[in-house]
């Protein structure tokens, strides 16, 4: 094993941030390498203070080194100032724990959460010295995996990425080191890489694009089919039915300088069924599985100890909809081993579902930040895309924060939705000047920021078929919310740059035609294109009209019912005429209520599971119909079995 720790500690004094490269956080491990054991490099494609607190690549860093057969370790994409320094040197991308050459790896396993991403990939592979297109590659190289949301749509990535995960890791990680170390058993031969990539599209969850011929007529696609028998036509995404047997991370990483979420985290349950047709995560990690809350508190009050932080992120989709949050909350609060100094944050928060007694527990030790998500300025507008919370809603969970304490509260909303009028954009500043209001019935100067960000439809969703809208339509409605707030004390309005919206529509639902735009962007310098100074929208028009690509095509039109999409090989779980009927519905301005409190509406994702999972009755709680964070904590929740069948019983 070869370790340039030599000739890269000489470049730390050259660079901005050198503690990103050198390691040694509280929990990492030195694992031990060796002929019988699989070595994976997990790297984030992002700058190390974004990807360290990733818990996905933590709980996989885990898992693999708790194995005799692996041994993992990490890399994260190194800042501009330090590649510089690393190619004027002839230093390859290498790995934190042992500052290991990456290409010395078995595998190389990415992390992909956000498709600007993409361009960072390729510079890590190159910054490797391994060929970027998969095609090329050769015996010895490592192979290239991925991972994470991104992955519902890998087609971006085809010509770069050799197999793709789908879905959830835990279990399917070490079915695929058991490939791999076959393969390493064959002397990674001539053709042997081949037999590895195929035994590899076996595994449930696994896409291997070099196994399927793609075919286009003009501009559409018109088919994606596999070369071999043995290849599936569709890869279903795999699932955890019990997270309860997998509480990772048990030993998160510390790291010794500042990172984004310096906190203790624990993931609390996965899925959602509140169903907003925009939001992907919550359409592709159905259906909901929660942490045993006894589990919760253990892991809460082992990870204190353990990391010595004062303050825990009770992380999921919706933090407030786990079943007794109430009770959870206080339990870790009021923990005498805690000694009353622990705060904690609720990320997600559902308007609907956060209470007096949430934000009176919260607020005991440190008021942390609140943000709520109404997403849409209007009712009709909350309608169609499926966030039924009314504005007495949302002033009744402004009304509780500003009640117990808090002076500042953060809104978050989309713009360019499917149908969107003015009307309904201006509401977000109705809505803003109305919570500053509210606050001031309790506070001095209390504070409203209005977060906008431009819609991207995104794949796997009920919005998938939507034609986003252009740059200058988003433009448009920011610049009506900047005229509209312009004189109003107490409402801060920041937005998200449109521009940055066009590329990333680009790179989320394109075919495998968009790998040669990515690398394009690349080649001329796009790298961190998710970092607002490092970002430059010239470099993807230049690439889309350099591969006669047209804008309008991927981007800005909607799609038809009967159209092949580039993803529709990959599921999620959901029918798509699950998915067709809810965009039917939300043109309609026609809500879905949650689930939980509804008989089934066979969406799919529960079909093959038989998965105890705590949801409500059929009958809501008097006085609402989403149900609140009182009705989890006061037992409207009955266990159910979701049923192989997709009925709920």
């Amino acid at each position: 094993m070869t370790s340039l720790w030599p000739r890269i500690e000489p470049l730390l004094a050259r660079v901005q941030k050198p503690a990103r490269y050198i390691g040694c956080e509280d929990g990492a491990r030195t694992p031990a390498h060796g002929p019988g054991r699989v070595s994976w490099l997990l790297l984030y494609p992002d700058a190390y203070e974004v990807g360290l607190p990733n818990q996905g690549l933590q709980i996989l860093y885990e898992l693999l080194n708790e194995r005799d057969d692996a041994a993992a370790e990490r890399a994260y994409a190194p800042w501009t100032d330090m590649e510089g320094e690393q190619r004027r040197a002839g230093i390859p991308l290498f790995s934190l724990e042992t500052h290991r050459p990456a290409a010395e790896f078995d595998v190389l396993a990415f992390n992909l959460s956000a498709e600007l991403v993409y361009t960072n990939l390729l510079n890590c592979l190159d910054l490797a010295g391994i060929d970027i297109h998969a095609e090329r590659r050769r015996p010895e190289d490592p192979l290239v995996l991925a991972g994470g949301h991104c992955t519902f749509n890998p087609e971006p990535l085809a010509d770069f990425v050799d197999a793709f995960v789908i879905g959830d890791g835990e279990e399917v990680v070490g079915e695929v080191t058991e490939v791999l170390a076959a393969w390493k058993r064959s002397g990674r031969t001539e053709g042997s890489r081949l037999h590895a990539l195929r035994a590899l599209a076996a595994l449930p969850g696994v896409y291997v694009p070099s196994l399927y011929e793609v075919a286009y007529d003009g501009p559409a696609l018109v088919s994606v089919t596999p070369k071999y028998p043995d290849v599936p036509a569709v890869v279903e995404k795999r699932t955890i039915a019990d997270l309860g047997a997998w509480p990772y991370p048990r030993r998160q990483l510390v790291p010794l300088t500042e990172v984004v979420h310096d906190r203790l985290n624990v993931e609390i349950f996965r899925g959602c069924t509140r169903g907003c047709r925009f939001c992907q995560a919550g359409m592709i990690t159905r259906p909901v599985r929660e942490r045993p809350a006894e589990q919760v508190r253990e892991m809460v009050r082992s990870g204190l100890e353990r990391t010595g932080y004062d303050e825990v992120s009770l992380t999921s989709l919706s933090s407030a909809d786990f079943s007794g949050i109430d009770d959870v909350v206080g339990g870790i609060i009021n923990d005498p081993a805690c000694g009353g100094q622990v705060s904690v944050s609720l990320p997600s928060l559902r308007v609907d579902a956060f209470t007096v007694g949430v934000a009176a527990e919260i607020q005991k030790v440190r008021r942390t930040g609140l943000t709520f998500a109404p997403e849409g300025g209007t009712w009709r507008m909350r309608q169609v895309i499926n966030k039924l919370i009314r504005e007495e809603d949302l002033y009744g969970a402004v009304e509780s924060a500003f009640s117990q304490g808090w002076r500042r509260v953060k809104l978050y909303f989309l713009t360019g939705l499917p149908t969107e009028t003015d009307e309904d954009t201006l509401g977000i500043a109705e809505l803003a000047r109305n919570c500053v209001a509210v606050g001031r019935r309790h506070t001095r100067g209390p504070s409203v920021t209005a977060s906008v960000g431009g819609f991207v439809p995104k794949p796997q969703t009920p919005f998938q078929w939507f034609g986003q809208d252009s740059v200058a339509q988003l433009q448009h409605r920011i610049g009506l919310l900047r005229e509209a707030t312009r004189h109003d004390r107490g409402v801060q309005l920041r937005w998200h740059d449109p521009k940055a919206s066009l590329a990333e529509g680009i790179a989320s639902r394109g075919d495998r035609r968009i790998g040669a735009v990515i690398e394009h962007v690349w080649r001329n310098g796009g790298t961190f294109q998710e970092w607002s100074e490092r970002f430059d929208l010239g470099r993807w028009t230049d690439a889309m009209a350099a591969n006669g690509l047209s804008m309008d095509w991927y981007v800005h039109r909607d799609r038809t019912e009967d159209e092949l999409l580039p993803w529709d090989h990959i599921s999620a779980g959901l029918h798509r005429d699950f998915l067709w009927q809810e965009w039917q519905d939300a043109l309609r301005a026609a809500g879905t209520p949650d689930c939980r409190w509804t008989p089934c509406y066979d969406c799919g994702a529960c079909t093959g599971y038989g998965i105890e999972h705590v949801v409500a009755s059929n009958v809501p709680p008097a006085g609402g119909s989403q149900g609140t964070g009182q009705d989890l904590a006061s037992g409207g929740f009955v266990p159910v079995t979701l049923r192989p069948t997709g009925t709920v019983g």
